[in-house]
């Protein structure tokens, strides 16, 4: 059988949801980490920010090399990392005296395998054939939010079924996925962005101030979306004092079921609606997601708000991409590189602020209230890119 783009495009879609797994299977062990290994609060945020700073490495240094060694090599590259650090939580924190190596080990590997996914496979994706380029990242994107949800429901009927502490056995199934997309890729034909679109200068790229708003919205997508998302599991069960089972499907799953949801109706509707008029609803209804999490006071209210920041923050990834790949003349893999650096730096902050904010008496809501920030510099950012296309198209 003849591979075609389509499944190049299938292969990205897989490697999306790998990518889920090195950020939302960790947090949900969150609690049972802190019984087995006697973890503290502060020990668990530094494993996220280290997860998100090992990307940020990556996406820094991938314009560097990745022409040289190719989006294939690359992409081939980050499924061996992620099968490594994924299945080795299994193996690596029972080799150390002491665990916590073990897991920032783990981190770094699948971290690894992340910052290579962040960078290449959005431009991938954009490479490939298609009229509907939006709708096309829309669609991608949502196989992130697929991937959270399918690993939330998944590992829940595991853990009701084999107990929590077998939560060793699951971290091998999930490296399976990584697994088999090895190889996936090296089989499916690869178009680059400079083939397909040419080859832009990146410092003409610097010398454009869309490029740099759009780095500040990938900042604040990125912190707007794993604040939640990362803390989402704990919050519910030691801030609310709902059940594990409850608190995993109510929050992060319902967080990912209708971030997906709403990717999938971004992709239809992308190229018929002004993408930055979207995102900037988008960052308002997220601002009121937060604001019901973190003050309510009533569980299921709080769980509702932490669903409806699934809805808001949907696009904004995506969307950012889009809006700079169209209005950024011979986008490159080194812009998406760029922005893939500034999204993990949002993705960074944004957990890390929170886990900080809520201090030592464990008060996650505060930390959730503190991300607001985000989203609200988000708005300011998108309201600025429309007087500047606004100009443009008056010249």
């Amino acid at each position: 059988m003849k591979l075609t783009f389509k499944h190049t495009r299938f292969a990205c879609y897989i490697a999306y949801i790998s990518q889920a797994v090195t950020t939302t299977f960790l947090p949900l062990l969150f609690v049972r980490l802190t019984t087995e290994f006697g973890f503290s609060l502060a020990q668990l945020t530094i494993l996220i920010t280290i997860t998100f700073f090992s990307e940020i490495f990556i996406d820094a240094l991938c314009p560097l090399f990745i022409n040289k060694i190719g989006y294939r090599t690359g992409m081939i590259i980050a499924n061996i990392c992620s099968v490594a650090g994924t299945a080795g939580l299994a193996v690596f924190p029972f080799l150390f005296k002491n665990p916590y190596i073990g897991f920032i080990i783990c981190d770094v590997l699948y971290a690894i395998g992340g910052g290579f996914d962040e960078v290449l496979i959005s431009p991938i994706v954009e490479a490939c054939p298609t009229n509907n380029k939006a709708g096309a990242m829309g669609l991608l994107h949502s196989f992130y939010c697929w991937g959270c949800a399918a690993i939330v429901l998944f590992s829940t009927l595991f853990f009701q079924i084999f107990g929590i502490e077998s939560w060793r056995f699951l971290a091998v199934l999930w490296a399976l996925i990584p697994f088999v997309n090895i190889f996936l890729f090296s089989a499916v034909p690869i178009r680059t962005l400079e083939e397909e679109k040419g080859s832009g200068k990146f410092s003409d790229m610097l010398k454009n101030p869309l490029f740099w708003i759009m780095g500040i919205v990938m900042i604040c997508a990125g912190a707007s979306e794993l604040s939640m998302s990362q803390w989402a599991s704990a919050f519910a069960e030691t801030g609310l004092g709902v059940s594990k089972t409850v608190g995993d499907l109510l929050g992060p799953c319902a967080f990912a079921v209708l971030m997906g949801t709403s990717r999938v109706i971004y992709s239809r509707i992308s190229d018929k609606t002004d993408i930055t008029k979207i995102l900037i609803i988008g960052s308002f209804v997220c601002i009121g997601g937060y604001l019901i999490a973190a003050l309510s006071g009533n569980p299921i209210l709080s769980l509702v708000g932490c669903a409806v920041c699934g809805i808001a923050v949907a696009p904004m990834w995506p969307g950012a991409f889009s809006i700079a790949a169209k209005h950024i003349p011979k986008a490159s893999t080194a812009m998406f590189a760029a922005f893939a650096l500034a999204g993990d730096l949002g993705c960074t902050a944004g957990p890390s602020i929170v886990g900080f904010v809520s201090g030592s008496d464990s008060n996650i809501a505060k930390g959730l209230l503190a991300s607001v920030v985000f989203p609200a510099i988000m708005i300011v950012c998108l309201l600025y890119v429309r007087v500047l296309n606004r100009k443009k198209r008056s010249h």
